[in-house]
């Protein structure tokens, strides 16, 4: 169970594939929704945000900034933004300089 909630919940590993996937991901997205107006087809728009929304965590893992980008869409005229794209490349930033920091050595202690 454990192993599973990390797997749900813990950041992913980056590849240039994952990166590729999710800039994609979010781009069309972003595309779709601009091309749809600012009024959208109904329920079109919020259909397209939950398939982002579940796509980009499932490429990239969790990361709160996915949650209220997801709740931004929700908000007429805003969602013509592209805050997906906005927010996937934040997150990838986020996690290459993460993965690139180098790891504290935790200190020996001797008894």
């Amino acid at each position: 169970m454990r192993h599973l909630a990390n797997r749900l919940l813990g950041p992913a590993v980056l590849t240039p594939r994952r990166i590729r996937m999710a800039m994609g991901v979010a781009v069309a997205t972003d595309a779709v929704q601009l091309l749809s107006g600012p009024l959208g087809w109904a329920f079109f728009d919020e259909v397209t945000d939950v398939v982002a929304m579940s796509l980009t965590w499932g490429i990239l893992g969790f990361h709160p900034l996915l949650l209220p980008t997801f709740v931004l869409e929700f908000v007429p005229v805003v969602d013509m933004l592209p805050t997906w794209t906005a927010c996937v490349a934040y997150v990838i930033w986020r996690r290459k300089r993460d993965q690139s920091a180098p790891r504290p050595v935790p200190p020996i202690i001797n008894i």
